[in-house]
């Protein structure tokens, strides 16, 4: 195992939320962290309103959601953004405007932000009105994590996949692109990997074998690698898939058939709140 000679080496290299999940990233330079993720982080989503419950929509399904951006407003709103389109100003929902919602396994209770939200939507997908919805994760639900991964922290989140925050490294992006014969501006991109914390300075593929990363006053604890999907073969400015990659070169070196697919990244949960920085020293804690 490669260690590091001082915690000066690792810094942090990125930060980005999604404050709808599966819309465009937004770079952060600090945000505040708390159990539930790095702050806004998947509060709202997309729904289907055909199924009962309503059922997540992602870029799996819907690959134009990349076009699209959110800003969370400090009133507990939102604004929608699309480049060729008016922006549009969703309120924050009315508490009784209940909504049973579905995310994988899990199943909450949600606050629906109406029909202009779900009509704007719609049309930015190329979509008749009201084909989905959009709703914001209720303040008074929890979604608990795994406990087979997260054990008994009793981490939760919002709207995430499984977990409050996934942990990506600069080093293990290129060496795959090596590994994929791609230089110049034929890099892939680490916004293909939807990262919420990049690290820098890390060896390649040394998250493997970490257990915490501590930045300051907030430790992350890597609890489980992250399985990759057709997510990850979409441009994230066009919303074009123009191949299989990358795929197919990490079916042939990281393919974990346990966990039932091929990884790139770390699930990670908090395990002490703070505010983090772009630029900060972290520390990594190895396992042995």
């Amino acid at each position: 195992m490669t260690h590091l000679e001082s915690p000066e080496d690792i810094t942090v290299a990125g930060l980005f939320v999604y404050p709808v999940k599966s819309l465009r990233a937004n770079a952060a330079d600090a945000i505040d962290v708390a159990v539930t993720g790095l702050a806004q982080d998947r509060s709202w989503m997309l729904v289907d309103p055909r199924a009962t419950p309503q059922r997540f929509i992602t870029q799996r399904e819907q690959p134009l959601l990349a076009t699209l951006r959110a800003t969370p407003l400090a009133d507990g709103g939102l604004v929608l953004h699309r480049d060729s389109a008016a922006e549009l100003v969703v309120a924050k929902p009315a508490a009784h405007a209940l909504a049973r919602v579905k995310v994988w396994s899990s199943e909450v209770v949600a606050l629906d932000a109406g029909d202009e939200a779900a009509n704007w939507l719609s049309a930015a997908l190329g979509m008749k009105p009201g084909s989905v919805r959009l709703v914001k994760f209720h303040p008074e639900q929890q979604r608990l994590c795994n406990a087979r991964y997260a054990g008994d922290t009793g981490a939760h989140t919002f709207f995430a996949d499984g977990y409050p925050v996934l942990v990506a490294n600069e080093a293990s992006l290129a060496d795959l692109n090596v590994r994929m014969n791609r230089t110049g501006d034929a890099l892939m991109p680490m916004d293909r990997f939807r990262p919420n914390v990049v690290l820098r300075g890390l060896p390649a593929w040394d998250e493997d074998h970490i257990e915490t990363i501590s930045v300051g006053d907030v430790e992350f604890k890597l609890v489980k690698p992250c399985v990759r999907c057709e997510i990850t073969t979409t441009d994230q400015n066009s919303g074009a898939r123009l191949s299989d990659e990358p795929l197919n070169t990490l079916a042939r070196f990281r393919n974990n058939p346990d966990l039932g697919g091929v990884t790139f990244g770390w699930n990670a949960v908090v395990a002490r709140s703070g505010r983090i920085e772009r630029g900060a020293v972290a520390t990594a804690n190895y396992r042995f």
